[in-house]
């Protein structure tokens, strides 16, 4: 199977201006060598903790950011130097849903202005009644009633307005979602109608998702892979029950360990990490987990570790494998 994206070897720093005129000496490292891959109709979710630079893969991969180095590929074409005719026309179908609903729509424009916008865009757009009924379709598939295509963003709630990006998203015809931490800022209750939401429509229509977020709950749910993040670095990858029941690395154990239990009165062995994260200007050599992994032993401090197969489909990066 050919996948409907493909990342290899992605790096992405950012710049510290400084010193005499302002001259660039250090960056800040992001993303230091990613590869991963999401297969059609695949859920592919990337996690880790805040400042690991998961938010930053979405946007290289949407090239909202350039990439410093590295290869994007979408339907198995390279994109990462596109022209604009050309990247429009992936854009068509790589779409996404970002963490703030109210700030990435239009407070000034009604509902059906802002889910027909990239019909306008890409040339799909038909007549006025065809649009129209078309919106009104995408409103009752997110779960909305039709009647709320003359109303404004402020007007809904905050679930609601997530349901209205992603009927933005799939208004074009998009083959890849991206989901940015989607569904962090809505309560518990709306987070699990957002999940069977984008559930319900990977089964209907078959479109992929890159999902990226912090909750471990969430993704359990919903997603077939996940890829674990720690200071711009892939560090375990694996099916997610294969993840779920024998994680490998420490660090995605330390993960799982501080998720709330389901059960109130349910034990844990909690699996506390000591000290902070790691400045990304200057990440430490060798694994940069181990400053903070209670297993670390010398070679951890001089030889960084490659992701390593450590059971079917199941890659770790870490000596004790």
């Amino acid at each position: 199977m050919t996948p409907l994206l493909e990342v290899a070897d992605l790096v992405k720093h950012f710049p510290i201006s400084g010193g005499f005129f302002g001259r660039s000496r250090e960056a800040v490292r992001a993303v230091d060598g990613l590869s991963f891959h999401v297969n059609p109709g695949e859920t592919l979710s990337i996690v880790g903790e805040s400042g690991c630079g998961k938010s930053t893969v979405g946007k290289v991969v949407l090239r909202l950011t350039e990439a410093t180095s590295g290869d994007i590929r979408f339907d198995g074409r390279s994109y990462r130097a596109a022209g604009a005719a050309e990247m429009k026309a992936i854009r068509r179908r790589l779409q996404v849903v970002f963490q703030d609903p109210f700030s990435s729509m239009n407070p000034r424009m009604r509902v059906r202005d802002i889910i027909a916008e990239p019909l306008q865009n890409f040339g799909l757009e038909a007549s006025r009644a065809e649009t129209t009924d078309k919106v009104r379709d995408l409103l009752i598939r997110v779960g909305l009633p039709a009647e709320a295509l003359n109303r404004y963003p402020h007007e809904f709630s905050g679930g609601q307005r997530q349901r209205l990006c992603i009927a933005r998203a799939l208004a074009p015809g998009a083959d890849l979602i991206i989901c940015d931490e989607a569904v962090s800022a809505l309560d518990v209750s709306v987070k699990a109608q957002i999940v069977n939401l984008l559930s319900d429509l990977q089964q209907e229509i078959g479109v992929a998702l890159l999902f990226i977020s912090h909750d471990l709950a969430i993704v359990e749910h919903l997603t077939h892979r996940v890829a674990v993040m720690y200071l711009g670095k892939i560090v375990e990858t694996a099916d997610r029950r294969e993840l779920f029941t024998n994680a490998r690395h420490p660090y995605t154990r330390a993960l799982f360990s501080a998720a709330p239990a389901p059960r109130m009165n349910a034990r844990k062995d909690r699996a506390v990490l000591k000290g902070d994260v790691p400045n990304p200007i200057h990440p430490p050599a060798g694994c940069r987990f181990h400053t903070r992994c209670p297993y670390a032993f010398e070679r951890c401090r001089v030889e960084e570790p490659q992701l390593r197969t450590v059971a079917s489909g199941h890659l770790s990066a870490c000596h004790l494998d």
